[in-house]
């Protein structure tokens, strides 16, 4: 896709593969990806090691409209305990520990990709 203007939903996909792949190689293990249930939808649900990380990915084409980071709001949150919350309750298996990450990723139309991954933002 080098030198092609990428759609929302491709940009969208290019990200949560990005995404993913970091959490990989960061150690951790995908369990989930884009689980939807009547509340909405998780990006990315992993485990790293012990702990449960559900994970919201935000990926735009520049910062013209502020960092990705900064698209998650209080209400955006809250909305990411309730699915988490929901998550839980399908798995048979208790964690002892859950957390929250945002990953931002910027995709400028040429050069590399920035990610950042901020763990624990709620």
């Amino acid at each position: 896709m080098v030198g092609m203007q990428l759609t929302k939903a491709e940009l969208g996909r290019y990200g949560e593969e990005l995404a993913a792949a970091h959490l990989e190689a960061t150690g951790c293990r995908i369990l989930a990806r884009n689980w939807r249930c009547r509340l909405g939808e998780i990006d990315v649900v992993a485990l790293e090691g012990q702990c449960l990380v559900v994970c919201e990915v935000k990926t735009r084409r520049s910062l013209a409209a502020g960092d990705p980071l900064e698209s998650v709001t209080a209400l955006k949150a809250g909305r990411l305990r309730r699915l988490a919350g929901a998550w839980l309750s399908t798995q048979q298996r208790f964690y002892p520990d859950v957390r929250i990450d945002v990953v931002g990723i910027v995709r400028p139309a040429s050069g590399p990709a920035r990610l950042r991954h901020l763990k624990g933002v709620v």
